[in-house]
């Protein structure tokens, strides 16, 4: 196994002895002295030590990672013995991160080579080449020729040039790999890089020095493996710095929070006082029609503050040219304020931010100290964040996430495991560089960290796929590689495979807009995107537009609906951008509400449990006031479900509804309530609807056994009863043809034309029925399976629940109530916050408060 090694901080003086003298006369013009990263960095790289560098943002990881592999340059260039080779890759899951940092390192290398001019001193040229997926031809043809010292790119671009032998030939001696933003990486991504930087371990001669960088991360002993792979000749360092940069962070309310909603006019008159009162201040919301939202708000309502020149919005959907452009005006302080969904999370330097407003929950402690390192974004500044709250669950939520950030509780991550189609693809790129040995091969995979576990029958499942074992013609599915059982060697096959690797490699899937037709006339009413559909099941109700519709069919790009319909929603239609809270951040509120029933069930007082929130959650009076009237309001009227008791209330309204306080994030709680809902369905609850989000979940329906099927359901039988719930889903269909075009079944782009999502859907849908006749066990239709189960839901994590339950660490406890409780009025408006005015939204809380506050213990057990 991979050794873990804790780095030491190394005195300055060690490290200035190690710099050429050019180099350190450019670094001293720049800094005063080496900081605590550099101090723990600098070194293990010069002396070709592996070392994952965990820091907060702007703590100069990038300037750590490439100074000894600079400094080492320049030394060869001064000698004359720069090779036309390439030293050192740096990869980054950005695009616009790799613009920056060529930025960042041809500036320092010109400011070098400057220096070295007036004394004189004559240095070889030291070639710096980006290639990413905007690269030009001319300029890929011109590092082909002239092999870039340092190479700047992405794990994608990495990949393809791992089959180009002229590229390969520059990569035989690789000394160096960078690897950054390795928190970016927890997805299929991550995965494929994994795989690729063993192919580029295997092509070198020599071992490439890892050298991770990350932003505050855990468990760091997993990132730290995921980024040497797993070996028991390797080890690597881990060096966590933890910088004294201080916090400067607040929870803002508007109203009273009771009848407060989200984005009112309030809200907006809070962010323009702030925005006023600073430079420059970025904006998060969660997705991207609220970045929109914000922006048009904040011009409409303040005309004479805020036009196109000092007001943005930056987000993924924006053209390539759109986004530099936002960033370069906000590096040269031209924008007052910028508002983003996540684009802006990971390390781009977009220069001087004195404020960052997060509206509404962050959703994770790591993303609330990325996005809070935006703002001072250099090594001793103050990173000053404030959080807007949107209601009163994004209240207690956005308290214990500060309280996580101030007492440094990182979120910890998950790189998904055998990944069946990523492991298709990169076997085909293999196979295209050369004729390999099958063994050889499955040693090389098993080396990958997300891939140490694979099995040899998973790995032969996906040569016969690729092999065409399978006999897919009929769908025009070929096999890509040959392979030998003699002589256990597989090779690529066709003239055209190389051309069909390079033009539709990666693992990010094609998205696009589906046409919501009325069934069966076919009259266009709308559009909705993928992801919504994905979110939808057959019966549920949603918005468009702002009438109702009901979801009946989906065929090929068309979802099919019934209008006129008298049922409430039940899916909001921002809901398929939302990001999940994280299941360590839930723990830690299900953790704070057990603390809350402790101390009202033992009638302490109100001055002593307002001190203890403040205490505990690092809050002012006011915010600690409107977290102990809510707690009061729903220990009054029923209980607090907290970490030992999953309360589940049972109200008759146009149906029965139940409603599941299951503080355990989104992702538990979509495995829970599919698997739930499906076994109610199955037991004669016909039209079963379900709704979710991140502390609850409710199913409505006629005949619901809930204490049958709560006793049915254990962590042994939960995998066989969510794959038989999601078998015949919209949910398995997407991510089938995603997994079907990673691992290059379907071609996104074949023979130079690039073919439409609703193409890609149709042959998608012909291959899933064949696959299905042929084996429910193809390898290919497993990953589907695996990625619904585990990456968008969280199948461990709902297993571990109904573990507790099991056990009797969690208690079920079933209550009948009259009117639902305050802390299920949240998921019930959630399905219809399309539908309801502002108004009377804010008229339904205040009533629905009033009956609280007069009903008073009204669940009967």
């Amino acid at each position: 196994m991979t050794e873990i090694l804790q780095a030491e901080e190394r005195e300055g003086k060690e490290i200035e002895k190690m710099l050429h003298p050019l180099v350190k006369e450019w670094f001293f013009s720049k800094f005063k002295d080496f900081s605590i990263t550099q101090r723990y960095g600098v070194l293990n790289v010069w002396e070709r030590k592996n070392i994952l560098i965990s820091a907060p943002t702007g703590s100069s990881k990038t300037l750590t990672s490439f100074l000894a592999i600079i400094n080492y340059l320049i030394m060869l260039a001064e000698k004359n013995q720069l090779e036309e080779k390439i030293y050192a890759v740096y990869t980054s899951p950005l695009k616009a991160l790799s613009n920056d940092i060529h930025k960042n390192l041809i500036e320092p290398l010109e400011e070098i080579y400057k220096i070295a001019e007036e004394k004189n001193i004559k240095l070889q040229k030291i070639r710096v080449g980006l290639r990413t997926g905007d690269t030009t031809t001319s300029e890929r043809a011109k590092m082909a020729r002239k092999a870039p010292h340092i190479l700047v790119t992405t794990p994608e671009s990495l990949a393809i040039i791992l089959t180009t032998k002229k590229f390969v030939d520059y990569m035989k001696a690789v000394e160096f790999c960078i690897v950054d933003e390795i928190h970016a990486l927890d997805n299929k991504r991550g995965v494929y890089l994994s795989l690729t930087l063993e192919r580029l371990n295997e092509v070198s001669l020599i071992w490439p020095v890892k050298i991770g960088l990350s932003a505050t991360i855990a468990p760091l002993d997993e990132v730290a493996k995921f980024l040497v792979g797993i070996d028991k000749e390797r080890e690597v360092f881990i060096a966590e710095v933890k910088l004294t940069k201080k916090l400067d962070v607040q929870l803002l309310t508007i109203g009273d929070l009771i009848s407060e909603l989200t984005f009112g006019n309030n809200m907006y008159s809070l962010v323009d006082s702030l925005i006023k009162e600073h430079k420059t201040t970025l904006i998060f919301t969660n997705t991207r029609s609220a970045t929109e939202r914000v922006v048009n708000h904040l011009k409409d309502n303040f005309p004479t503050e805020y036009g196109d020149d000092n007001i943005a919005a930056h987000h993924s959907s924006l053209s390539k040219t759109s986004r530099f452009d936002i960033e370069e005006r906000l590096r040269d302080g031209k924008l007052k304020v910028v508002v983003c969904s996540t684009s802006l999370e990971l390390g781009i330097d977009i220069g001087f931010i004195d404020l960052v407003i997060m509206l509404g929950s962050p959703k994770s402690s790591a993303r609330a100290l990325q996005r809070l390192g935006r703002a001072g974004h250099k090594l001793h500044e103050t990173a000053k964040g404030r959080f807007i709250v949107t209601g009163r669950d994004d209240l207690v939520e956005c308290a214990v996430i500060q309280k996580e950030m101030v007492e440094k509780k990182i979120n910890r991550i998950y790189f998904p495991k055998n990944c069946l189609d990523v492991l298709s693809q990169q076997i085909f790129g293999m196979a295209i560089y050369k004729i390999c040995d099958i063994d050889e091969l499955f040693s090389l995979v098993k080396k990958s960290y997300c891939y140490s576990n694979l099995t040899r029958n998973d790995f032969f499942d996906v040569i016969s796929y690729l092999a065409g074992d399978y006999a897919l013609e009929k769908t025009n599915v070929y096999a890509k590689i040959w392979y030998d059982a003699k002589t256990k060697q597989i090779g690529k096959k066709g003239k055209m495979a190389r051309v069909m690797y390079l033009t539709n490699i990666g693992t990010i899937p094609d998205e696009s807009f589906i046409t919501v037709k009325i069934a069966p006339s076919g009259e266009p009413v709308g559009a909705i995107d993928e992801g919504f559909l994905e979110r939808m099941k057959k019966g549920d109700v949603f918005v468009l537009g702002g009438k109702k519709y009901l979801y009946m069919y989906t065929k090929g790009m068309n979802v099919y609906v019934k209008a006129d319909i008298q049922r409430s929603p039940t899916i909001p239609s921002w809901f398929s951008e939302m990001l999940p809270l994280s299941f360590d951040s839930a723990m830690e509120i299900n953790k704070f509400r057990s603390l809350m029933s402790e101390k009202f069930k033992s009638k302490a007082k109100k001055s002593e449990i307002i001190s203890l929130i403040k205490e505990t959650l690092y809050v002012e009076d006011s915010t600690a006031e409107a977290i102990y009237n809510y707690f009061k309001e729903q220990h009054n009227f029923l209980e607090i479900p907290n970490s030992s008791i999953l309360l589940v209330e049972r109200y008759k309204s146009q149906k029965n509804y139940l409603i599941f306080h299951s503080m355990y994030g989104r992702r538990v709680n979509d495995a829970l309530s599919r698997a739930i809902g499906f076994l109610l369905g199955r037991g004669g609850g016909r039209d079963i609807e379900l709704g979710i989000n991140d502390n609850s979940f409710y199913i409505a329906g006629e005949k619901m056994n809930i204490e049958k099927v709560m006793n049915f359901i254990k962590p042994e039988n939960l995998e066989e009863v969510l794959k038989e719930a999601i078998e015949k889903t919209d949910v398995l269909a997407r991510r089938f043809r995603h997994c079907a075009s990673r691992s290059l079944m379907i071609l996104r782009t074949y023979k130079g034309v690039k073919r439409s999502v609703g193409k890609q859907n149709m042959k998608s849908h012909f291959v899933l029925a064949a696959v299905r006749k042929i084996s429910s066990e193809f390898p290919i239709l497993r990953e589907a399976r695996r990625e619904v189960l585990e990456d968008l839901m969280d199948i461990e994590n709902a297993k571990i629940i109904l573990q507790w339950i099991s056990e009797g660490r969690v208690k079920l406890k079933i209550r009948d109530v009259d009117v639902p409780s305050p802390f299920a009025i949240g998921i019930l408006l959630e399905g219809q916050s399309d539908l309801i005015k502002i108004e009377d939204k804010q008229a339904f809380l205040k009533r629905m408060h009033e009956l609280h506050t007069k009903n008073m213990k009204t669940g009967s057990e």
